[in-house]
Protein backbone atom coordinates (compact mmCIF):
# COMPACT_ATOMS: atom_id res chain seq x y z
CA UNK A 1 0.00 0.00 0.00
CA UNK A 2 1.70 3.13 -0.88
CA UNK A 3 1.89 5.68 1.98
CA UNK A 4 0.49 8.89 1.29
CA UNK A 5 2.97 11.18 3.75
CA UNK A 6 5.32 10.00 0.79
CA UNK A 7 3.46 11.64 -2.20
CA UNK A 8 2.90 14.84 -0.63
CA UNK A 9 5.33 17.54 -0.89
CA UNK A 10 6.41 19.62 1.74
CA UNK A 11 5.70 22.97 2.00
CA UNK A 12 8.71 25.24 2.87
CA UNK A 13 8.39 28.80 3.90
CA UNK A 14 11.79 30.74 3.32
CA UNK A 15 11.60 34.09 5.02
CA UNK A 16 13.93 37.13 3.60
CA UNK A 17 14.85 38.98 0.38
CA UNK A 18 18.37 38.77 -0.33
CA UNK A 19 20.65 36.67 -2.10
CA UNK A 20 21.23 34.40 0.63
CA UNK A 21 17.65 33.51 0.28
CA UNK A 22 17.74 32.99 -3.43
CA UNK A 23 20.75 30.95 -2.81
CA UNK A 24 18.60 28.95 -0.06
CA UNK A 25 15.53 28.78 -2.44
CA UNK A 26 18.03 27.29 -5.28
CA UNK A 27 19.89 24.69 -3.14
CA UNK A 28 15.98 23.44 -1.46
CA UNK A 29 14.51 23.40 -5.00
CA UNK A 30 17.10 20.30 -5.55
CA UNK A 31 16.13 18.43 -3.00
CA UNK A 32 14.57 14.76 -3.50
CA UNK A 33 11.63 15.69 -1.54
CA UNK A 34 10.63 18.45 -4.42
CA UNK A 35 8.98 20.79 -1.91
CA UNK A 36 6.46 23.29 -2.88
CA UNK A 37 8.27 26.63 -1.77
CA UNK A 38 7.24 30.08 -1.02
CA UNK A 39 9.19 32.86 0.02
CA UNK A 40 8.51 36.22 1.91
CA UNK A 41 9.36 38.48 0.51
CA UNK A 42 11.60 37.56 -1.70
CA UNK A 43 12.96 39.35 -4.61
CA UNK A 44 12.84 39.52 -8.21
CA UNK A 45 15.04 36.65 -9.05
CA UNK A 46 12.82 34.14 -6.22
CA UNK A 47 10.06 34.22 -8.68
CA UNK A 48 10.63 31.43 -10.89
CA UNK A 49 11.76 29.23 -7.91
CA UNK A 50 8.99 30.11 -5.31
CA UNK A 51 5.67 31.83 -4.86
CA UNK A 52 6.50 35.20 -3.29
CA UNK A 53 4.21 36.60 -0.24
CA UNK A 54 4.52 40.16 0.50
CA UNK A 55 5.28 39.87 4.34
CA UNK A 56 7.65 41.76 5.42
CA UNK A 57 10.63 39.81 7.65
CA UNK A 58 10.35 41.58 10.56
CA UNK A 59 6.41 40.77 10.73
CA UNK A 60 6.22 37.83 13.03
CA UNK A 61 2.87 37.89 13.75
CA UNK A 62 1.65 38.21 10.09
CA UNK A 63 4.49 35.37 8.98
CA UNK A 64 3.06 32.72 11.47
CA UNK A 65 -0.70 33.61 10.85
CA UNK A 66 0.30 32.87 6.54
CA UNK A 67 2.15 29.22 7.84
CA UNK A 68 -0.80 28.23 9.62
CA UNK A 69 -2.98 29.24 7.21
CA UNK A 70 -1.03 27.78 4.17
CA UNK A 71 0.16 24.85 6.17
CA UNK A 72 3.65 25.32 5.33
CA UNK A 73 5.26 22.29 7.06
CA UNK A 74 8.67 23.75 7.78
CA UNK A 75 10.05 27.51 7.72
CA UNK A 76 13.83 28.27 7.22
CA UNK A 77 14.58 31.70 8.39
CA UNK A 78 17.33 33.48 6.76
CA UNK A 79 17.93 36.82 8.14
CA UNK A 80 18.66 37.79 12.30
CA UNK A 81 15.98 40.33 12.27
CA UNK A 82 13.47 38.11 12.80
CA UNK A 83 14.98 35.58 14.50
CA UNK A 84 15.83 38.33 17.56
CA UNK A 85 12.13 38.97 17.25
CA UNK A 86 11.04 35.62 18.57
CA UNK A 87 9.94 33.82 15.37
CA UNK A 88 10.86 30.52 15.41
CA UNK A 89 9.55 30.60 19.44
CA UNK A 90 5.99 31.53 18.03
CA UNK A 91 5.85 29.53 15.21
CA UNK A 92 6.79 26.68 17.90
CA UNK A 93 3.49 27.46 19.39
CA UNK A 94 1.74 26.25 16.53
CA UNK A 95 3.94 22.96 15.97
CA UNK A 96 5.47 24.42 13.18
CA UNK A 97 9.20 23.75 13.31
CA UNK A 98 11.92 25.86 11.72
CA UNK A 99 15.23 25.95 11.17
CA UNK A 100 17.02 28.82 13.24
CA UNK A 101 17.83 29.42 16.89
CA UNK A 102 15.08 30.53 19.67
CA UNK A 103 15.11 34.16 20.49
CA UNK A 104 17.15 33.38 23.24
CA UNK A 105 19.99 31.69 21.45
CA UNK A 106 19.76 34.68 18.80
CA UNK A 107 20.82 36.96 21.34
CA UNK A 108 24.53 35.27 20.59
CA UNK A 109 24.44 37.56 17.85
CA UNK A 110 21.99 40.17 18.80
CA UNK A 111 24.36 40.98 21.55
CA UNK A 112 27.88 40.87 21.87
CA UNK A 113 28.11 41.27 25.29
CA UNK A 114 26.49 38.56 25.84
CA UNK A 115 27.72 35.77 22.87
CA UNK A 116 31.40 37.20 25.37
CA UNK A 117 29.54 36.13 28.44
CA UNK A 118 29.16 32.49 26.69
CA UNK A 119 32.06 32.34 25.56
CA UNK A 120 33.98 32.83 28.57
CA UNK A 121 31.78 30.39 29.84
CA UNK A 122 32.49 28.26 27.55
CA UNK A 123 36.19 28.80 27.78
CA UNK A 124 36.22 29.45 23.90
CA UNK A 125 39.53 31.46 23.01
CA UNK A 126 38.66 34.86 21.82
CA UNK A 127 40.21 38.35 22.45
CA UNK A 128 40.18 40.39 25.51
CA UNK A 129 36.90 42.75 25.82
CA UNK A 130 35.41 45.89 28.05
CA UNK A 131 32.10 46.23 27.70
CA UNK A 132 31.45 50.11 28.00
CA UNK A 133 27.57 51.69 28.43
CA UNK A 134 28.53 55.45 28.87
CA UNK A 135 31.59 57.42 26.95
CA UNK A 136 33.60 57.44 29.86
CA UNK A 137 34.02 53.92 30.23
CA UNK A 138 34.94 53.66 26.91
CA UNK A 139 37.44 56.32 26.63
CA UNK A 140 38.65 54.42 29.85
CA UNK A 141 39.19 50.77 28.45
CA UNK A 142 40.89 52.46 25.39
CA UNK A 143 43.66 53.45 27.93
CA UNK A 144 43.85 49.82 29.15
CA UNK A 145 43.92 48.35 25.88
CA UNK A 146 47.24 50.47 24.92
CA UNK A 147 48.17 50.79 21.69
CA UNK A 148 45.90 51.33 18.80
CA UNK A 149 44.48 49.55 16.29
CA UNK A 150 41.32 49.09 18.54
CA UNK A 151 38.05 47.10 17.79
CA UNK A 152 34.89 48.73 18.40
CA UNK A 153 32.01 47.09 18.23
CA UNK A 154 28.14 48.32 18.80
CA UNK A 155 26.59 45.70 20.88
CA UNK A 156 23.36 45.20 18.36
CA UNK A 157 21.97 44.49 15.55
CA UNK A 158 24.05 46.02 12.69
CA UNK A 159 23.98 44.03 9.76
CA UNK A 160 27.31 43.15 9.63
CA UNK A 161 28.51 46.70 9.89
CA UNK A 162 28.80 47.52 13.09
CA UNK A 163 32.00 47.29 13.66
CA UNK A 164 34.85 49.76 13.55
CA UNK A 165 38.89 48.84 13.57
CA UNK A 166 40.42 52.22 13.85
CA UNK A 167 44.15 53.03 13.55
CA UNK A 168 44.28 55.25 15.63
CA UNK A 169 42.62 56.74 19.14
CA UNK A 170 40.94 59.70 17.53
CA UNK A 171 38.88 56.70 15.31
CA UNK A 172 37.99 54.45 18.27
CA UNK A 173 36.72 57.87 20.33
CA UNK A 174 34.88 58.73 17.46
CA UNK A 175 33.46 55.14 16.71
CA UNK A 176 32.04 55.32 20.81
CA UNK A 177 30.74 58.63 20.67
CA UNK A 178 28.50 57.87 17.29
CA UNK A 179 27.19 54.34 19.27
CA UNK A 180 26.29 56.19 22.14
CA UNK A 181 24.29 58.94 19.91
CA UNK A 182 22.31 55.69 18.80
CA UNK A 183 21.91 54.62 22.81
CA UNK A 184 24.05 51.47 21.94
CA UNK A 185 26.80 50.33 24.28
CA UNK A 186 29.79 48.87 22.77
CA UNK A 187 32.37 46.07 23.46
CA UNK A 188 35.80 47.15 22.90
CA UNK A 189 38.19 44.16 21.71
CA UNK A 190 41.88 44.50 22.11
CA UNK A 191 43.16 43.71 17.98
CA UNK A 192 43.38 40.66 16.99
CA UNK A 193 46.35 39.81 14.49
CA UNK A 194 45.77 36.89 11.59
CA UNK A 195 43.45 35.66 8.45
CA UNK A 196 39.61 35.77 8.97
CA UNK A 197 37.51 32.56 8.34
CA UNK A 198 34.06 32.02 8.41
CA UNK A 199 32.71 28.33 8.87
CA UNK A 200 29.32 27.87 9.04
CA UNK A 201 27.66 24.32 11.75
CA UNK A 202 24.49 23.31 11.26
CA UNK A 203 23.35 22.40 14.81
CA UNK A 204 20.74 20.18 16.56
CA UNK A 205 21.13 21.07 20.31
CA UNK A 206 23.91 18.58 20.62
CA UNK A 207 25.36 18.25 17.08
CA UNK A 208 27.58 20.73 15.45
CA UNK A 209 28.09 19.65 11.46
CA UNK A 210 30.86 21.83 9.76
CA UNK A 211 29.69 23.05 6.34
CA UNK A 212 33.12 23.97 4.06
CA UNK A 213 35.00 26.83 5.17
CA UNK A 214 34.78 30.23 3.30
CA UNK A 215 36.48 33.22 3.28
CA UNK A 216 34.39 36.42 2.70
CA UNK A 217 35.76 40.21 1.46
CA UNK A 218 34.48 42.97 3.97
CA UNK A 219 35.60 46.32 2.76
CA UNK A 220 34.11 47.82 -0.15
CA UNK A 221 37.23 48.30 -2.19
CA UNK A 222 39.99 46.25 -3.68
CA UNK A 223 42.78 45.28 -1.57
CA UNK A 224 40.37 45.77 1.33
CA UNK A 225 40.16 49.58 0.75
CA UNK A 226 37.43 51.67 2.01
CA UNK A 227 34.42 51.22 4.52
CA UNK A 228 33.07 48.21 5.93
CA UNK A 229 29.74 46.31 4.03
CA UNK A 230 27.83 43.46 4.64
CA UNK A 231 30.55 41.69 1.99
CA UNK A 232 31.15 42.06 -1.29
CA UNK A 233 32.36 38.80 -2.17
CA UNK A 234 33.52 34.95 -1.20
CA UNK A 235 34.87 31.93 -2.27
CA UNK A 236 35.10 28.00 -0.68
CA UNK A 237 37.05 26.00 -0.03
CA UNK A 238 39.93 28.09 1.70
CA UNK A 239 43.03 26.54 1.10
CA UNK A 240 44.37 26.76 4.44
CA UNK A 241 41.01 25.10 6.13
CA UNK A 242 42.39 21.35 6.64
CA UNK A 243 41.14 19.20 8.40
CA UNK A 244 43.19 19.81 11.51
CA UNK A 245 41.83 23.73 11.61
CA UNK A 246 38.32 22.24 11.32
CA UNK A 247 38.93 19.69 13.99
CA UNK A 248 40.19 22.74 16.09
CA UNK A 249 36.79 24.62 16.00
CA UNK A 250 34.94 21.40 16.21
CA UNK A 251 36.73 20.42 19.40
CA UNK A 252 37.59 24.35 21.12
CA UNK A 253 34.69 26.00 19.95
CA UNK A 254 31.54 23.85 18.67
CA UNK A 255 30.83 21.10 21.36
CA UNK A 256 31.69 23.63 23.88
CA UNK A 257 29.10 26.33 22.45
CA UNK A 258 26.96 23.69 22.40
CA UNK A 259 27.13 22.40 25.93
CA UNK A 260 27.05 25.73 27.05
CA UNK A 261 24.13 26.83 25.41
CA UNK A 262 22.11 23.29 26.81
CA UNK A 263 23.19 24.06 30.62
CA UNK A 264 22.34 27.58 30.30
CA UNK A 265 18.09 25.72 29.75
CA UNK A 266 18.80 27.20 25.68
CA UNK A 267 19.87 24.57 23.00
CA UNK A 268 21.22 25.87 20.21
CA UNK A 269 19.43 24.39 17.35
CA UNK A 270 19.71 26.15 13.66
CA UNK A 271 22.97 27.78 12.19
CA UNK A 272 26.11 28.64 13.43
CA UNK A 273 28.08 31.02 11.72
CA UNK A 274 31.75 31.06 13.46
CA UNK A 275 34.01 33.99 12.11
CA UNK A 276 37.19 33.30 12.80
CA UNK A 277 40.59 34.83 13.30
CA UNK A 278 43.58 32.53 12.34
CA UNK A 279 47.27 31.60 11.04
CA UNK A 280 47.32 29.53 7.83
CA UNK A 281 48.33 26.16 8.98
CA UNK A 282 48.22 26.99 12.97
CA UNK A 283 44.96 25.78 14.02
CA UNK A 284 46.31 26.13 17.79
CA UNK A 285 46.15 30.13 16.91
CA UNK A 286 42.82 30.05 16.49
CA UNK A 287 39.99 33.06 18.13
CA UNK A 288 36.51 33.95 18.05
CA UNK A 289 35.99 37.24 16.32
CA UNK A 290 31.97 36.78 16.58
CA UNK A 291 28.71 34.48 16.40
CA UNK A 292 25.93 34.84 14.23
CA UNK A 293 22.95 32.69 14.10
CA UNK A 294 22.24 31.98 10.45
CA UNK A 295 23.65 31.99 7.34
CA UNK A 296 25.98 34.60 6.46
CA UNK A 297 25.51 36.75 3.25
CA UNK A 298 27.98 36.40 0.75
CA UNK A 299 29.20 32.99 2.45
CA UNK A 300 25.75 31.19 1.55
CA UNK A 301 26.37 31.91 -1.98
CA UNK A 302 29.61 29.60 -2.08
CA UNK A 303 28.97 27.08 0.33
CA UNK A 304 25.20 25.41 -0.59
CA UNK A 305 26.22 25.10 -4.75
CA UNK A 306 29.42 23.16 -3.22
CA UNK A 307 26.73 21.04 -0.77
CA UNK A 308 24.19 20.18 -3.82
CA UNK A 309 27.37 19.77 -6.23
CA UNK A 310 27.87 16.63 -3.71
CA UNK A 311 24.06 15.72 -3.95
CA UNK A 312 23.70 16.93 -0.43
CA UNK A 313 20.07 17.17 0.33
CA UNK A 314 19.94 20.50 1.95
CA UNK A 315 15.97 20.17 3.03
CA UNK A 316 16.49 17.06 5.06
CA UNK A 317 20.11 18.85 6.66
CA UNK A 318 18.14 21.94 7.63
CA UNK A 319 14.77 19.80 8.72
CA UNK A 320 17.67 17.72 11.17
CA UNK A 321 18.55 20.91 12.85
CA UNK A 322 15.22 21.29 14.45
CA UNK A 323 14.75 18.04 16.08
CA UNK A 324 16.96 17.29 19.26
CA UNK A 325 19.55 14.79 18.24
CA UNK A 326 18.04 14.41 14.67
CA UNK A 327 21.84 15.39 12.96
CA UNK A 328 23.15 11.94 14.42
CA UNK A 329 20.49 9.87 11.84
CA UNK A 330 22.40 11.98 8.74
CA UNK A 331 25.35 11.09 9.70
CA UNK A 332 25.77 8.26 12.35
CA UNK A 333 29.37 7.31 11.56
CA UNK A 334 30.74 10.85 11.25
CA UNK A 335 29.32 11.10 15.50
CA UNK A 336 30.07 7.37 15.61
CA UNK A 337 33.44 8.73 14.74
CA UNK A 338 33.71 11.10 17.40
CA UNK A 339 32.93 14.30 15.26
CA UNK A 340 35.94 13.97 12.86
CA UNK A 341 35.51 16.13 10.09
CA UNK A 342 37.74 13.52 7.79
CA UNK A 343 34.00 11.64 8.02
CA UNK A 344 32.43 14.41 6.41
CA UNK A 345 32.76 14.36 2.32
CA UNK A 346 32.34 18.24 1.54
CA UNK A 347 34.25 19.92 4.49
CA UNK A 348 37.48 20.89 2.62
CA UNK A 349 39.79 20.03 0.02
CA UNK A 350 43.10 18.52 0.35
CA UNK A 351 45.96 18.15 -2.39
CA UNK A 352 44.70 14.88 -3.43
CA UNK A 353 41.19 15.35 -3.33
CA UNK A 354 39.25 16.70 -6.36
CA UNK A 355 36.73 18.72 -5.11
CA UNK A 356 34.76 21.52 -7.01
CA UNK A 357 35.44 25.33 -5.42
CA UNK A 358 32.91 28.31 -5.47
CA UNK A 359 33.96 31.90 -5.95
CA UNK A 360 30.85 34.89 -5.58
CA UNK A 361 30.99 38.63 -6.56
CA UNK A 362 28.90 41.19 -5.41
CA UNK A 363 27.31 43.86 -7.83
CA UNK A 364 26.67 46.55 -5.67
CA UNK A 365 25.29 49.71 -6.10
CA UNK A 366 27.29 53.02 -6.54
CA UNK A 367 27.62 54.70 -3.32
CA UNK A 368 27.22 52.01 -1.01
CA UNK A 369 27.73 50.92 2.02
CA UNK A 370 26.57 54.96 2.41
CA UNK A 371 23.58 56.27 0.45
CA UNK A 372 23.07 54.90 -2.86
CA UNK A 373 20.36 55.14 -5.83
CA UNK A 374 17.91 52.48 -6.62
CA UNK A 375 15.70 51.97 -9.39
CA UNK A 376 18.21 51.89 -12.14
CA UNK A 377 18.12 49.60 -14.91
CA UNK A 378 19.86 45.91 -15.25
CA UNK A 379 19.87 43.93 -17.70
CA UNK A 380 21.04 40.34 -17.47
CA UNK A 381 22.18 37.75 -20.38
CA UNK A 382 20.51 34.76 -21.11
CA UNK A 383 21.27 32.45 -18.30
CA UNK A 384 21.38 29.50 -20.96
CA UNK A 385 24.36 31.68 -23.04
CA UNK A 386 26.22 31.38 -19.42
CA UNK A 387 29.37 28.72 -18.98
CA UNK A 388 28.02 25.97 -16.91
CA UNK A 389 28.30 26.46 -13.34
CA UNK A 390 27.28 30.03 -12.87
CA UNK A 391 24.44 31.22 -11.09
CA UNK A 392 23.40 34.75 -10.70
CA UNK A 393 21.99 35.52 -6.96
CA UNK A 394 19.29 38.08 -6.80
CA UNK A 395 19.60 40.30 -3.71
CA UNK A 396 18.50 44.18 -4.23
CA UNK A 397 16.24 43.16 -7.20
CA UNK A 398 12.87 44.43 -8.03
CA UNK A 399 10.60 44.42 -11.29
CA UNK A 400 8.89 47.29 -12.63
CA UNK A 401 5.15 47.49 -13.67
CA UNK A 402 6.39 46.58 -17.25
CA UNK A 403 9.08 43.43 -16.35
CA UNK A 404 12.01 45.54 -16.29
CA UNK A 405 14.53 44.43 -13.63
CA UNK A 406 15.87 47.26 -11.64
CA UNK A 407 17.94 47.59 -8.55
CA UNK A 408 16.15 48.04 -5.04
CA UNK A 409 19.60 47.49 -2.89
CA UNK A 410 22.49 48.29 -1.58
CA UNK A 411 24.36 44.81 -3.12
CA UNK A 412 22.17 44.17 -6.20
CA UNK A 413 23.28 40.89 -7.36
CA UNK A 414 25.63 37.99 -6.58
CA UNK A 415 27.61 36.13 -9.37
CA UNK A 416 28.55 32.79 -8.64
CA UNK A 417 30.99 30.12 -10.40
CA UNK A 418 31.44 26.44 -9.36
CA UNK A 419 34.46 25.23 -11.67
CA UNK A 420 36.56 21.87 -11.08
CA UNK A 421 39.45 24.31 -8.64
CA UNK A 422 39.53 28.05 -7.61
CA UNK A 423 41.25 30.11 -10.54
CA UNK A 424 38.29 28.04 -12.97
CA UNK A 425 35.70 29.35 -11.17
CA UNK A 426 37.19 33.22 -10.26
CA UNK A 427 37.57 33.39 -14.16
CA UNK A 428 33.99 32.32 -14.85
CA UNK A 429 32.54 34.45 -12.24
CA UNK A 430 34.21 37.28 -13.33
CA UNK A 431 33.40 36.28 -17.03
CA UNK A 432 29.63 36.22 -16.11
CA UNK A 433 29.97 39.83 -14.83
CA UNK A 434 31.48 41.17 -17.92
CA UNK A 435 27.82 39.99 -19.97
CA UNK A 436 25.63 41.99 -17.05
CA UNK A 437 24.43 45.50 -18.44
CA UNK A 438 24.64 47.53 -14.72
CA UNK A 439 25.56 50.80 -15.88
CA UNK A 440 25.17 52.55 -11.97
CA UNK A 441 26.99 49.01 -10.38
CA UNK A 442 30.34 48.27 -9.36
CA UNK A 443 32.44 44.90 -8.09
CA UNK A 444 35.62 44.46 -6.55
CA UNK A 445 38.08 43.20 -8.65
CA UNK A 446 39.94 41.08 -6.05
CA UNK A 447 38.33 37.97 -4.94
CA UNK A 448 39.52 35.41 -4.46
CA UNK A 449 42.74 36.96 -6.34
CA UNK A 450 45.63 35.81 -3.74
CA UNK A 451 43.96 32.37 -3.03
CA UNK A 452 44.07 31.76 -6.28
CA UNK A 453 47.96 32.48 -6.78
CA UNK A 454 48.40 29.93 -3.73
CA UNK A 455 46.23 27.31 -5.22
Amino acid sequence: MMNLEQTIAPKILVVGQGAREHALLHALSQSPQHPQLLVAPGNAGCETLAILVPIAVTDVPALVDFAVSQGVTFVVVGPEAPLSLGLVDALAEKDIPAFGPSQACATLESSKFFAKQCMGQASVPTAHYAYCQTETEGFTALETIGKPPYVVKEDGLAAGKGVTIASTLEEAKIAIQQAMEKAMPVVIESFLEGVELSLFAICDGVHAVPLPPAQDFKRVGDDDAGLNTGGMGAYSPVYFADEALVSAVQTKVLVPMLKTMAERGTPFHGLLYVGLMVHPHQPETLNVVEFNVRFGDPETQVVLPLLTAENVDVLALLQASASTGALANLFPQWVASGYRPSQLSWFCKSSNQARPSAVTVVMASQGYPEAYPTGNAISLPDLNSLEAGVIIYHAGTQKSAEGALLSAGGRVLSVTALAENLPQARRKAYGAIEAIDFPTGFNRTDIALKACLVE
